[in-house]
């Protein structure tokens, strides 16, 4: 898995670094604020299309360009070994001024101390909910982080041909026996949907589950790993492996499967574009899956970090928040949703809750496993499923 991320670590530094020059000496700005982002193409073009233009127009002196890494853990990696790099050049400024990533991102780039404080100073911190900003994965990430949104991954199925869902992880290995090839997800090296399903897989195969959300971290609570990722391996050949996040959504339009793990955010989007049957349903199985939030973070000598803290505090205002994080992108907020409901209206808090309702995300909606389990879980895979 390492050895995995090492490759498109420097896939990336050949191909994509050389972009974070930006020769734009003909801009007549003063500001150039350079931005990498992790994660889906929909979060890229959030930032390129919508925000940057919006902060450009209050900030006339003010370029944003914005680069996206991928999608996955793999995409966090990319900026975090960007970051490195930029410290180990002893730079006194380094070139990137606003990094998103993921919770595991931010766990690896804190321990390299990579990023700076800066929520002190952020008046969108007052209005953050559910602990994330606290807490990622076990650690301690207070003042580091402000999050982006929060997101849900969950189980589509298309009810022309799934009658009666399966309602559990349980029941689901039984129905894809019945229905072979038209479950589909899609492993763990292409998007974050499939390793969420991973850990809910986890999660209710392990004798221990609280601990591997909570803590402490001991190897000897994966002692039944082996046996569990076996089982797993058992069940993929029962189903489809799709290319990705986007890929598990394409497959279940076009009918090739007819259930899989997706991101209620990208679900809910495609439906709102018209690239999603609106009839495509969802729902969290038992005992639950994943989701996470993304964050923002300034590097630790971020060249323009004053206008890194203006963009982060513009798009977590409850106005912006509910236009483009809501409305547009269909995320869960990442601030009280008592900030965001003044300016949406009836049907979009509607939509946003069609299928999936509050008590379902208390009761179902699970944290990523810690750190040291996270990263184990990932090799656990590729030792036991994948070969």
């Amino acid at each position: 898995m390492r050895k995995f991320y090492l490759i498109l670590s420097l896939v990336f530094v050949l191909m994509v670094i050389p972009a974070l020059s930006f020769a734009q000496e003909d801009v007549p700005v003063k500001v150039r604020l350079r931005m990498l982002v992790a994660g889906d193409q929909n979060m890229v073009d959030f930032f390129q299309y919508e925000i940057a233009p919006l902060f450009e127009k209050m900030y006339p002196n003010v370029r944003v360009y914005v680069i996206g890494t991928g999608p996955g853990p793999a995409g966090s990696r990319a900026i975090v070994d960007k970051l490195r790099i930029e410290k180990e050049s002893g730079k006194d400024k380094w070139d990137i001024d606003v990094a998103i990533l993921h919770e595991i991102g931010v766990v690896w780039a804190l321990k390299e101390g990579l990023l700076r404080k800066f929520t002190d100073f952020l008046i969108a911190k007052r209005l953050t909910v559910r602990n994330t900003d606290k807490m990622a994965l076990g650690v301690n990430i207070d003042g580091y982080v402000m999050p982006m949104f929060h997101s849900q991954t969950a189980l589509a199925y298309n009810p022309d041909y799934v009658k009666d869902p399966p309602k559990s992880y349980e029941e689901l290995v039984k129905w894809v026996k019945e229905h072979p090839g038209k479950f589909g997800y899609n492993g763990i090296k292409h998007g974050a949907s499939g390793i969420s399903f991973v850990a809910g897989w986890l999660y209710w195969k392990s004798k221990n589950p609280d601990v591997l959300m909570n803590g402490p971290y001991d190897k000897k609570y994966e002692e039944d790993w082996e046996a569990i990722f076996k089982e797993l391996k058992e069940f993929n050949k029962y189903v489809t492996m799709t290319s990705g996040n986007a890929g598990t959504l394409d497959m279940l339009n076009r009918g090739e499967i007819w259930m899989g793990p997706v991101w209620v955010d990208m679900f809910y989007t495609w439906i709102r574009e018209g690239r999603m049957d609106p009839k495509i349903k969802l729902l969290i199985p038992a005992p639950g899956m994943p989701g996470q939030p993304m964050h923002y973070t300034i590097p630790l000598k971020a060249r323009n970090a004053d206008y890194a803290l203006r963009l982060i505090d513009f798009v977590s205002s409850p106005k912006i928040h509910a236009k483009f994080i809501v409305e547009k992108f269909n995320w869960y907020p990442a601030i009280g949703d008592e900030y965001v409901k003044p300016y949406l209206s009836k049907e979009t808090l509607n939509s946003l809750y069609r299928d999936i309702k509050p008590d379902d995300l208390l009761k179902y909606g699970k944290p990523f496993p810690l750190t040291g389990y996270f990263e184990d879980m990932l090799e656990a895979y590729e030792r036991w499923v994948e070969k």
